[in-house]
């Protein structure tokens, strides 16, 4: 990856972000899934966000960002939710009726960096497949 350059530095920042629906919701279905990358590619120019590789399954995303050193990561992620939430309600209201409270995501997430070396590649390819390995098997399997 290269080195980017803002007005008074020059970065390299990656973050692998994963984001829950709220009550682990199987809501992501191709419609959805097509809402989040429109909005994505909106974020990405109006934040200076670039989002190398965005995976989702039902329940929850995979994001790897790079970003510039003025927002925190903290600050990527409450971006990016909200923004995402507010969005998905206004544009596929049916969704907001499959969840109480008129949240989309959990109040959490998690947050990692990722290198050059070992990882980035990796991490992408991780993303990407998100969702596609039917044979997973889901926390109700563990339960019956």
């Amino acid at each position: 990856m290269q080195v980017k350059l803002a007005s008074h530095c020059s970065y390299r920042i990656r973050y692998h972000m994963v984001f829950v629906i709220k009550y682990r919701k199987d809501l992501i279905d191709d419609e959805l899934r097509q809402c989040i990358e429109n909005i994505s590619k909106g974020i990405q120019e109006r934040y200076f966000l670039n989002f190398h590789a965005i995976g989702m399954d039902e329940n929850h995303m995979h994001l790897l960002v790079e970003a510039p050193p003025r927002y925190a990561p903290s600050r990527i992620m409450q971006i990016y939710k909200s923004i995402i939430a507010k969005q998905i309600f206004k544009q596929l209201p049916h969704v907001r009726e499959e969840l109480w409270g008129g949240h989309f995501w959990t109040a959490g997430g998690h947050i990692d960096t990722v290198g050059d070396g070992y990882g980035e590649k990796q991490m992408k390819n991780y993303i990407q497949n998100q969702g596609r390995d039917m044979g997973q098997l889901k926390l109700l399997d563990f339960s019956e």
